[in-house]
């Protein structure tokens, strides 16, 4: 039995992926599969390294020791085969925080930025919340698998902006883009001086003997103009810790960067998050190299579940990250009912494809990340909630 399959109860925890569907949305009962929040405990070296530093008792204003950043750095050589300097790293309490700062640095307001939907929604955030102008630069979709669209990508690039959010690998069309998928997005940016913000936070995750390709090190002329978003928080399921990293080679777009997040007040780690990163980093190997292999089976069962029993329920299936898009659309139900359908008659709670952009209405997006009992569980509910509705 792997370790994956072990059913962790997370309730007393005020866990947002537990507590939202059953208590907020009203199903007690609900499963959740929804939120990238995976079901399993963090690596024993991490939970270990908490544990010797609560023990200590005292938790004031922590610094970021060098062990901090030869743990990152040895990690994205080790694992990515990217060289990082020390001085390119800049601590930051989350992805979602670092896009925010990273539009008001190098944007002004009502100037535009490129996303590439159906895409993770706090990117439209990011841009409107901070009164930026979101530009969509849809990703095609044959039927099996999205792809950039970089013909129309030319058409979007409108200066002053020039900036472009990329979601490598991608949430929640699930692509690993390859090195000449990326290679030729190189080209545009270069030709047309268009600024790459790479969120790379699924990094780690990707299967079929596929390899993830870090954008900034494609060639020197991207690294200058790439400001790339790490953290071991999908990885190692340590999101609730708030510590992540932004690199940037550019030494200029990063003190625009730290000034940014100085006026924001976010110039602090946290004590945890920072003991937790590192433990990842410099143990969670092993770990890792057990996770892909589970999850990777899980999308053959998710995907062999629908093809024999629920065959008109799509799996676009992935090439990376713990979560996947279901075209739903063979269903009959209308997009907007999707979700209620799922959470009412069959009580899984997955993620409205709406929300990630026009472009995945009448999808769904699953997460994946949990033992494979509960999986089968929620798409046997599935089966029945399509079978008894006719």
């Amino acid at each position: 039995m792997s370790p994956f399959d072990r059913i962790i109860d997370r309730t007393g925890t005020e866990s947002m992926k537990w507590v939202y569907p059953r208590r907020v949305l009203g199903v007690e009962d609900a499963l959740p599969l929804w939120v990238a929040d995976m079901d399993f405990e963090a690596p024993p070296p991490v939970v270990e390294a908490l544990r010797r530093r609560v023990e200590h008792g005292v938790f004031g204003y922590p610094l970021t020791p060098p062990s901090f950043y030869e743990a990152a750095i040895g990690w994205m050589k080790r694992r990515h085969g990217w060289t990082v300097e020390k001085d390119w790293i800049v601590l930051t309490p989350g992805i979602v925080p670092a896009l925010n700062s990273i539009v008001r640095a190098f944007t002004r307001p009502g100037d535009p930025v490129i996303v590439q939907p159906p895409v993770y929604h706090p990117f439209y955030y990011a841009i409107e919340n901070n009164g930026r102008r979101v530009v969509r630069n849809p990703l095609r979709f044959d039927g099996r698998r999205f792809e950039m669209d970089l013909d129309d990508l030319r058409t979007r690039i409108d200066a002053p902006g020039r900036l472009l959010i990329l979601c490598s690998p991608h949430n929640p069309a699930g692509r690993v883009w390859t090195r000449e998928e990326l290679e030729a997005l190189g080209r545009v940016a270069v030709e047309r001086d268009l600024l790459v913000v790479s969120d790379e936070i699924h990094h780690d995750l990707v299967y079929g003997g596929r390899r993830h390709r870090v954008f900034a090190a494609l060639s020197p002329e991207l690294a200058q103009q790439t400001v790339t978003c790490v953290a071991p928080s999908k990885t190692f399921n340590v999101a609730g810790l708030s510590t992540a990293a932004v690199v940037a080679a550019n030494a200029d777009l990063r003190k625009r960067f730290e000034d940014e997040t100085e006026r924001s007040g976010f110039d602090l780690g946290n004590a945890l998050g920072i003991v937790a990163f590192e433990a990842a980093y410099a143990h969670g190997d092993p770990w890792l190299d057990e996770l892909l292999p589970y999850l990777e089976g899980n999308v053959d069962v998710l995907e062999r579940f629908l093809a024999e029993r629920l065959p008109a329920v799509k799996l676009v299936r992935p090439e990376g990250t713990y979560l996947a898009l279901l075209d739903c659309r063979g269903l009959g139900i209308a997009p907007e009912a999707l979700s209620d359908f799922f959470l009412e008659r069959a009580g899984v709670y997955f993620s409205d494809g709406r929300v990630f952009g026009e472009e995945a209405a009448g999808f769904v997006r699953i997460n994946f990340g949990c033992p494979r009992s509960v999986l089968l569980e929620a798409l046997e509910r599935v089966e029945r909630a399509v079978k008894a509705r006719g």
